[in-house]
């Protein structure tokens, strides 16, 4: 007997456009097994989640469905609503990505999981208590009696996640659909979570699909992986072999994308080229020819099938039996010179900042407002940016970054502490030094489309603070030819709107902007964490080589370690409002001396299963306390993971006593006991 839960057979998927059919899902069949974990990977907009929305038949109405889906004999394409209703949840069950729109704001969580379990069993509302209780307790709720009494806008979104799989596994079905869990998480609550979903495959038996667009999640969970490309599945296998030896050009373009914080040193990530083709307009032939490496004449007149490459893996590309030679001959996706971090570039310190803090206060009261405490959103941080290199502030959400990179951009006086910008105290400039100062400091906001105008051509965009600084329009038009090309855009373009554009040539465009009133500090937040991955391998590419032109100072913000060691030269380690730890990535990252630095590296996944799945890793517990009421002494005491090593003595001045920041070697930390 087969052990499939799920066969699907041709299906495809469409959706109606005042620009045409949008076709989502194109002739996909995949098998579905007990007990293994599935992952799905592709860019944005590659028919992952429609194909995952398709099994459990929640596609707007609008959609065109052909094909089958055969669970237990029975074709779900075929259900009326309300017996797939009996499916979902109980045979089925999902987990989406964002757990706050996904969960009821008007219920308690307790209510919702009662919900869950009574509409699929004859269970009094005594006995579904228990078992939500029971469930909370199971996925790591703190509390979970007093919890279940909650609202959803109540927990944080790792907990909130947990909740979601309480409810998912609530009624022990048999395949559990995972749409990106952890995508709009840290990477320690990442941890936290995916240590949770095998939990949860462990005690359901259930097989586990897993869409996601993070090779390194599916290299430490996965047992077979799907790669999609414009609806299509192009490749699927185990993912020891697919990982090992991908067969098809796109997945290797996607593994070599990739980020990875043990290649320190290493050479530049590979960029595809292009964009992803429109789902609205397809080419004939391959979808991928013309981003491919490999493309040849056949490749535009005949469309790919899967075809066998070994009894378990599968591939589509039509010079498939070239691919590997091709790949042996380093003619595939070639990676660019090594990028070797300057020792300095200059002693010139470019920012500085000392002591800084913010604190925003806690008022209560309607008519009669008064302050009832302070949230420490900054508590005391030191930075320096030297010339020509790059300084990364990590942590986690809520750490303070965002809020320390606002208080460096303000240019005014800080609530405490100073900020120095090229030489100048920002406390002591005037309006118009201010204004003049701004050129020096430029910012590239997390969401490229967000920040441009969307009434505005990108070439206007690009001239307005040219303008705005006296500029002529006649330099202005030279200068945004200048600007395109050095950001790797056609000049042609500079009468396009933003919407005319992929996301990483928007974020492209930010850059240029960014560069047209020659900076000499460039401040980067989260640049490329709202991009796909093989372009954010193009962008952070191009960051690193605008660097080494220009030499410019970067003022990098991320909560991405893997990205930061592949644009920064320091690294400063924010933990609930302080640094923790700083130092030369190199020497962080090979050696960390704090438990929090320590714990947020083994957390970030490894795009090898053999590594993935044999290296230590450290899950914290609990979630980071609230600024409002820190925690007394180390700030990280209460979830460090080297506190129980330590004498009593030692332990009990971690809880009282606030560790001052020490030099070590090249680096500085603050921690009673840092690591050897």
């Amino acid at each position: 007997m087969s052990n499939n839960l799920i066969e699907i057979r041709n299906l495809s998927v469409s959706f109606p456009s005042e620009a045409g059919v949008v076709q989502a899902v194109r002739d996909v069949s995949l098998d579905i097994r007990a007990g293994e974990v599935l992952g799905i990977v592709g860019e944005s907009g590659s028919g992952k989640t429609v194909m995952s929305l398709a099994m459990i038949r929640l596609l707007a109405r609008t959609a065109s469905i052909s094909g089958s889906i055969i669970h237990d004999g029975v074709d779900l394409l075929q259900l009326t609503d309300d017996a797939m209703s009996k499916y979902r949840g109980k045979e089925i069950s999902m987990i989406f990505q964002d757990p706050l729109s996904a969960l009821n704001p008007v219920h308690t969580i307790g209510h919702q999981i009662i919900e869950v379990l009574q509409i699929h069993s004859e269970m009094n509302k005594n006995d579904a208590l228990k078992r939500a209780i029971e469930l909370l307790e199971i996925v790591g709720i703190p509390r979970p009696a007093e919890r279940a009494q909650s609202y959803p806008h109540e927990f944080s979104g790792g907990m909130r996640q947990r909740v979601m799989i309480a409810l998912a596994i609530a009624n022990r079905p048999k395949v559990i659909l995972a749409d990106e869990p952890t995508t709009a998480l840290d990477v320690t609550v990442q941890a936290q979570i995916l240590d949770l979903l095998k939990t949860a495959r462990d005690m359901t038996g259930a097989a586990v699909v897993l869409v996601t667009h993070d090779l390194g999640v599916v290299a430490g969970l996965a047992d077979r992986v799907a790669i999609m490309y414009a609806g299509k599945i192009v490749e699927v296998g185990p993912v020891e072999e697919v990982f090992a030896q991908p067969a098809m050009p796109y997945t290797i373009g996607l593994l070599r994308s990739i980020p990875r914080i043990d290649t320190v040193g290493s050479s530049r990530l590979t960029s595809i080229s292009g964009a992803p083709v429109s789902p609205i307009n397809l080419p004939e032939g391959c979808a991928f020819e013309a981003r491919c490496p490999a493309a040849s004449d056949v490749c535009t007149v005949k469309t790919p099938e899967l075809v066998s490459l070994s009894p378990t893996r599968m591939t589509a590309c039509v010079r498939q039996g070239e691919i590997f030679a091709l790949q042996d001959a380093g003619k595939l996706f070639q990676t660019g010179p090594v990028h070797v971090a300057p020792e300095t570039t200059s002693d010139e310190v470019t920012l500085e900042v000392r002591g800084l803090k913010k604190t925003f206060p806690l008022m209560k009261g309607v008519l009669l407002r008064r302050r009832t405490g302070s949230v420490y959103a900054v508590d005391g941080v030191d930075l320096v940016l030297r010339r020509g290199r790059s300084l990364a502030l990590v942590g986690e959400s809520g750490c303070g970054k965002t809020t320390t990179l606002i208080e460096i951009l303000n240019m005014v006086a800080p609530e405490s502490g100073t900020i120095s910008i090229l030489g100048r105290n920002v406390a002591e400039l005037s309006r118009s030094e201010r204004l003049g100062m701004r050129k020096d400091l430029q910012i590239v906001f997390q969401d490229p489309f967000a920040s441009l105008d969307p009434r505005l051509p990108i070439g206007d965009a690009i001239a307005e603070p040219l303008g705005n600084f006296g500029m002529s329009k006649a330099d202005q038009e030279k200068r945004v030819r200048e600007l395109l090309e050095l950001v790797g855009l056609n000049q042609s373009q500079a009468s396009k709107y933003p919407n005319e554009f992929s996301g990483g040539q928007r974020q492209r465009i930010a850059i240029a902007r960014a560069l047209a009133l020659n900076p000499q500090i460039v401040a980067l937040d989260e640049p490329v964490s709202a991009l796909d991955v093989s372009v954010r391998a193009g962008v952070l590419n191009l960051l690193a080589e605008l660097q080494e032109k220009l030499n410019l100072s970067y003022l990098f913000v991320s909560h991405d370690l893997a990205v930061v060691q592949h644009v920064a030269d320091d690294i400063a380690v924010m933990y609930l409002g302080s640094i923790v730890e700083s130092g030369p990535v190199r020497d962080v990252f090979a050696h960390p001396k704090h438990p929090y630095t320590q714990a947020l590296l083994s957390a970030v996944p490894i795009p090898d299963p053999k590594i993935e799945r044999t290296r230590t890793r450290i899950i914290l517990q609990g979630e980071l306390p609230s600024p409002a009421n820190p925690p007394s002494g180390c700030r990280f005491h209460n979830r460090c993971h080297v506190r129980s090593t330590l004498s009593p003595e030692l332990a009990e001045k971690c809880s009282a006593v606030r560790p001052e920041m020490l030099k070590i070697g090249t680096g500085a930390v603050a921690c009673h006991a840092p690591l050897k």
